[in-house]
This record gives structure tokens, C-alpha cells and sequence, in this order.
């Protein structure tokens, strides 16, 4: 691991004595018997960093809600102005759980663009971001990847990747963008969500999207379509995490100690657009709410 005059890692390995540091993971390392959800979202998106078995599952998804892909492209876009506008109110790191394939524009290209010395850690479980992470994401100075789960956040923080990279004496933005949907009651998302305030200093912000099967209540057609949540639901049964949908109540309740800002929990497309607002119609298909929060 080089270091700068800072001393300050200048690379970070992909994940700390993991084998995609240097050659990448071999198709035997990697679950191709079942879809990931990171790779299905990569497909949603356009993505090509997928397998068959993640393709045919994406494909049932869109047969009974062709918006998906909307709401995915909702979804980045909701991520991207929190990241700007968390970079823009002096926040210089980043911890972005549950990253996904990556995709461009990344977090730390969007907080560069206000604060060009950001630092962002990136984490998922599945070994083949990993392996993109390695090309796409920590060849960039000031950036980390951690093969890890969300559901076990004190051994996400206690990373030496992380430590490296993150000032746990300096406001940090932490990053649940379409993850706490595939933790259960019973892994307790909210209780990850306490783990990582606990590590926080006051100032931090916490950026949060989760998938609904509620209507949007500002349309008045708005219906859930049950037949079309189930089947949904039923993909993802058989996915390497299951799709677990929440009411806009429950989502609130994650945030816990984090003071929601302005306009609270919203449907992705309602929080600060920087553009055209989609119609009432177009966001009761967009499937996730969103919100940010800042630790006092």
C-alpha cells in the first residue's frame, strides 16, 4: 500500500487480503447460481457487468413493472444530489454501503466536483463489484473498497481500509442508496442504521433510498397492483437477498437519530429536483422513497 506525504493511502486495495486486489475472482468464487441484486440493479440501469441468471431474473421484474428502469435512473439521480449537496455543504467523506456495479457518474466523481480532495470508501458483498471496483473506482487517489456486509456494520467500520481513508473526528456522508430493502425485520436495519450513527460525529449526514409497494398518495388513481408486488417479491425469493418492501412510515423510523432535512422522506424524484418534476403518474411508478439526515 503506497502512501502520500499525508500519509494517506494513495491506493487502497479492493478489500483488505482479498484476492480481487490483484487478479479478480474466479467464476468458481462468485454465486452464478442465484441472482445478486446489485447485478440485477446494474441491468435495470443498462449495465452489462451481469450474468444470465441475473438477466432472466431482472427480465421477470420488468414483464410485471416495465418502470423499473425508471425508478432506477430516479434513484441514481436522487443519489447524486444528495452526494452534491452534501459535498457542497463541506462534507469531504463519503461511506457508500452497498455500492453496487459502479457506475458513472460514481460517488466520489460527484462530491469531487465541490470538493475536488474527497475521500469515499466504497463496500458491497458481492465479490464481482469487487473485482470492477478494483478498475473503476479505487484506481481514483483517496478511494477504498471493502468486501463486506451491510448487515454487519461494526466490522464494516472497523475496516483498515476504512480507517485509512476516513477522519471519524470529521462529518462523514454514509450512503444506504437501495439497501436497507434487503436487510429483514429481523436482521434489524434499523439497528445498523443506530451502529453507524454511533461511529458518527455530529454533522454527519446519512443518504437513504428503500423500495415501496405503497401508492403515491398525491395520485389519486394510485393503487398498489398486489398480483404484480407479489410477483416481484417472488424473484427476488430466490435472489441472494430478499426484497423486503417498506411503507414511507417505516422508512422515516430508519433514520432514527438523524434529523431528517428537508422535504423529509419523499418519493426520489420529489427530494431538490434539479429539473422538470415527473407527473403524479410517473411517481407512483417510481417505486422508492429517499431522504437525507443529519446527525446532531
Amino acid at each position: 500500500m503506497r502512501r502520500d506525504e499525508d500519509g494517506v493511502s494513495d491506493i487502497v486495495s479492493p478489500a483488505h487480503g482479498d484476492p480481487a486486489a490483484d487478479r479478480g475472482f474466479t467464476v468458481e468464487e462468485i454465486d452464478t447460481s442465484r441472482p445478486h441484486p446489485a447485478r440485477m440493479y446494474d441491468y435495470y440501469l443498462g449495465g452489462w457487468d451481469n450474468y444470465e441468471v441475473d438477466r432472466e431474473a431482472a427480465d421477470r421484474v420488468i414483464r410485471v413493472h416495465p418502470q423499473i428502469r425508471d425508478s432506477a435512473r430516479a434513484n441514481r439521480a436522487f443519489m447524486q444530489r444528495a452526494v452534491r449537496d452534501a459535498a457542497d455543504s463541506g462534507i469531504e467523506q463519503f461511506l457508500d454501503l452497498g455500492t453496487g456495479i459502479p457506475t458513472s457518474p460514481s460517488t466520489h466523481e460527484v462530491a469531487r466536483e465541490s470538493a475536488p480532495d474527497a475521500r469515499v470508501v466504497y463496500a458491497d458483498n458481492d465479490p464481482i463489484v469487487a473485482t470492477h471496483a478494483g478498475a473503476r473506482l479505487t484506481s481514483a487517489p483517496g478511494t477504498g473498497f471493502v468486501l463486506g456486509d451491510v448487515r454487519a456494520p461494526a466490522k464494516l467500520l472497523a475496516d483498515p481500509v476504512v480507517h485509512a481513508l476516513i477522519d471519524f473526528d470529521r462529518p462523514v456522508a454514509v450512503l444506504l442508496v437501495a439497501v436497507l430493502h434487503f436487510v429483514r425485520d429481523d436482521e434489524d436495519p434499523a439497528g445498523v442504521v443506530t451502529t453507524l450513527a454511533d461511529a458518527l460525529p455530529a454533522g454527519s449526514r446519512l443518504i437513504l433510498s428503500h423500495a415501496t409497494g405503497e401508492p403515491y398518495e398525491a395520485y389519486e388513481q394510485g393503487r398498489t397492483d398486489e398480483a404484480a408486488r407479489d410477483d416481484v417479491l417472488n424473484v427476488y425469493k430466490n435472489a441472494t437477498a430478499t426484497l423486503n418492501l417498506r411503507g414511507k412510515a417505516a422508512v422515516e423510523r430508519l433514520f432514527g437519530p438523524f434529523r431528517l432535512q428537508e422535504p423529509g422522506v419523499v418519493r426520489v424524484p420529489l427530494w431538490r429536483p434539479d429539473g422538470p418534476v415527473p407527473t403524479a403518474e410517473e411517481i407512483n411508478n417510481t417505486i422508492f422513497y429517499g431522504g437525507v439526515g443529519i446527525k446532531e
